[in-house]
Protein backbone atom coordinates (compact mmCIF):
# COMPACT_ATOMS: atom_id res chain seq x y z
CA UNK A 1 0.00 0.00 0.00
CA UNK A 2 1.24 3.36 -0.98
CA UNK A 3 1.98 6.40 1.69
CA UNK A 4 0.89 9.65 1.94
CA UNK A 5 2.84 12.94 3.33
CA UNK A 6 0.38 15.69 2.77
CA UNK A 7 0.38 18.50 5.47
CA UNK A 8 -2.42 21.57 4.96
CA UNK A 9 -2.12 24.26 7.71
CA UNK A 10 -3.89 27.87 7.89
CA UNK A 11 -2.66 30.12 10.33
CA UNK A 12 -0.37 33.41 10.92
CA UNK A 13 3.35 34.31 10.35
CA UNK A 14 5.34 34.44 13.43
CA UNK A 15 8.19 36.55 11.27
CA UNK A 16 9.14 38.00 8.49
CA UNK A 17 10.02 35.21 6.06
CA UNK A 18 13.77 35.07 5.86
CA UNK A 19 15.01 34.83 2.19
CA UNK A 20 18.52 32.60 1.23
CA UNK A 21 19.57 31.65 -2.09
CA UNK A 22 21.34 27.98 -3.03
CA UNK A 23 24.75 28.01 -5.19
CA UNK A 24 22.78 27.75 -7.88
CA UNK A 25 20.66 30.75 -6.93
CA UNK A 26 17.39 29.87 -6.21
CA UNK A 27 14.86 30.95 -3.75
CA UNK A 28 14.62 29.45 -0.79
CA UNK A 29 12.21 31.02 2.04
CA UNK A 30 12.20 30.20 5.82
CA UNK A 31 9.52 31.56 8.14
CA UNK A 32 7.30 30.14 10.96
CA UNK A 33 3.51 29.93 11.17
CA UNK A 34 1.07 30.01 14.08
CA UNK A 35 -2.15 27.85 14.32
CA UNK A 36 -4.36 28.18 17.30
CA UNK A 37 -6.84 25.78 18.65
CA UNK A 38 -9.41 27.22 20.83
CA UNK A 39 -11.95 25.14 22.99
CA UNK A 40 -13.77 25.92 26.57
CA UNK A 41 -12.98 22.75 29.14
CA UNK A 42 -15.34 21.28 31.51
CA UNK A 43 -15.51 24.18 33.78
CA UNK A 44 -16.60 26.43 31.29
CA UNK A 45 -13.18 28.29 30.42
CA UNK A 46 -11.78 28.83 27.36
CA UNK A 47 -8.56 27.59 26.56
CA UNK A 48 -6.27 28.28 23.45
CA UNK A 49 -3.00 26.37 22.68
CA UNK A 50 -0.57 27.25 19.98
CA UNK A 51 1.56 25.40 17.82
CA UNK A 52 4.40 26.67 15.90
CA UNK A 53 5.67 25.22 12.28
CA UNK A 54 8.83 26.06 10.70
CA UNK A 55 8.54 26.75 6.87
CA UNK A 56 10.34 26.39 4.19
CA UNK A 57 9.03 27.76 0.60
CA UNK A 58 11.48 26.98 -2.60
CA UNK A 59 11.97 29.47 -5.34
CA UNK A 60 8.48 31.15 -6.86
CA UNK A 61 7.00 30.45 -3.31
CA UNK A 62 9.88 31.70 -1.91
CA UNK A 63 9.97 35.04 -4.20
CA UNK A 64 6.27 35.49 -3.29
CA UNK A 65 6.53 34.41 0.69
CA UNK A 66 9.60 37.32 0.52
CA UNK A 67 7.23 40.20 -1.49
CA UNK A 68 3.32 39.73 0.24
CA UNK A 69 3.98 37.60 3.68
CA UNK A 70 5.11 39.66 6.65
CA UNK A 71 4.41 38.88 10.23
CA UNK A 72 0.99 38.35 11.34
CA UNK A 73 -0.96 37.64 8.03
CA UNK A 74 -2.76 34.98 7.61
CA UNK A 75 -1.80 32.37 5.02
CA UNK A 76 -3.03 28.63 4.00
CA UNK A 77 0.02 26.40 3.26
CA UNK A 78 -0.06 23.48 1.65
CA UNK A 79 3.28 20.96 1.75
CA UNK A 80 4.86 17.47 3.48
CA UNK A 81 6.93 17.07 6.56
CA UNK A 82 10.47 16.57 6.37
CA UNK A 83 13.07 15.76 8.72
CA UNK A 84 16.86 16.74 8.64
CA UNK A 85 19.34 16.23 11.21
CA UNK A 86 22.91 17.54 11.50
CA UNK A 87 25.80 17.70 14.09
CA UNK A 88 26.22 20.98 15.98
CA UNK A 89 29.62 22.23 17.00
CA UNK A 90 29.52 20.47 20.40
CA UNK A 91 28.56 16.80 18.47
CA UNK A 92 25.25 16.12 19.11
CA UNK A 93 23.01 15.14 16.70
CA UNK A 94 20.35 17.56 15.95
CA UNK A 95 17.02 17.30 13.88
CA UNK A 96 14.37 19.57 12.78
CA UNK A 97 11.06 18.88 11.13
CA UNK A 98 9.83 21.46 8.57
CA UNK A 99 6.67 21.89 6.57
CA UNK A 100 7.86 22.17 3.02
CA UNK A 101 5.61 24.06 0.82
CA UNK A 102 4.11 23.28 -2.47
CA UNK A 103 1.44 25.78 -2.67
CA UNK A 104 0.12 28.62 -0.56
CA UNK A 105 -2.51 30.97 -0.64
CA UNK A 106 -2.59 34.42 1.23
CA UNK A 107 -5.73 35.18 3.18
CA UNK A 108 -5.89 38.86 4.03
CA UNK A 109 -6.91 41.62 1.81
CA UNK A 110 -4.09 43.56 0.10
CA UNK A 111 -3.43 46.90 0.25
CA UNK A 112 -5.46 48.21 -2.63
CA UNK A 113 -8.37 46.76 -0.91
CA UNK A 114 -8.68 43.73 -3.17
CA UNK A 115 -9.58 40.22 -1.30
CA UNK A 116 -6.48 37.41 -1.43
CA UNK A 117 -7.10 34.38 -2.73
CA UNK A 118 -5.24 33.15 -5.46
CA UNK A 119 -3.64 29.80 -4.78
CA UNK A 120 0.01 29.60 -5.80
CA UNK A 121 1.74 26.52 -6.16
CA UNK A 122 5.33 25.13 -7.11
CA UNK A 123 3.99 23.19 -10.25
CA UNK A 124 5.03 24.50 -13.39
CA UNK A 125 1.72 26.22 -14.83
CA UNK A 126 0.93 25.54 -18.51
CA UNK A 127 -2.26 27.63 -20.58
CA UNK A 128 -2.71 23.63 -22.01
CA UNK A 129 -1.87 20.13 -21.86
CA UNK A 130 0.97 20.36 -24.74
CA UNK A 131 3.20 23.28 -22.73
CA UNK A 132 2.44 20.89 -19.35
CA UNK A 133 4.01 17.83 -20.98
CA UNK A 134 6.99 19.39 -22.78
CA UNK A 135 8.29 19.50 -19.07
CA UNK A 136 11.10 17.35 -18.94
CA UNK A 137 11.80 15.05 -15.78
CA UNK A 138 15.28 15.73 -16.25
CA UNK A 139 14.38 19.73 -15.33
CA UNK A 140 12.06 18.50 -12.71
CA UNK A 141 14.97 16.46 -11.12
CA UNK A 142 17.27 18.82 -11.13
CA UNK A 143 14.89 21.41 -9.12
CA UNK A 144 14.58 18.53 -6.50
CA UNK A 145 18.26 18.19 -6.30
CA UNK A 146 18.68 21.56 -5.60
CA UNK A 147 16.09 21.20 -3.04
CA UNK A 148 17.23 17.89 -1.30
CA UNK A 149 20.68 19.56 -1.32
CA UNK A 150 19.73 22.25 0.65
CA UNK A 151 17.51 20.40 3.17
CA UNK A 152 20.46 17.82 3.77
CA UNK A 153 23.24 20.40 3.96
CA UNK A 154 21.49 23.98 5.58
CA UNK A 155 22.12 23.96 9.29
CA UNK A 156 19.36 25.69 10.78
CA UNK A 157 21.43 28.56 13.07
Amino acid sequence: MGSLNKVMLIGNLGRDPEIRYTQAGSAVANFSLATTDRWTDRQGQRQERTEWHDIVAFDRLADLAQNYLKKGKSVFIEGRLQTRSWEDPQGQKRYRTEVVANGMQFLDARPSGEGGGQYFSDQPQSNNNDQASSETPDSENNQNSEKEDYIKDDIPF
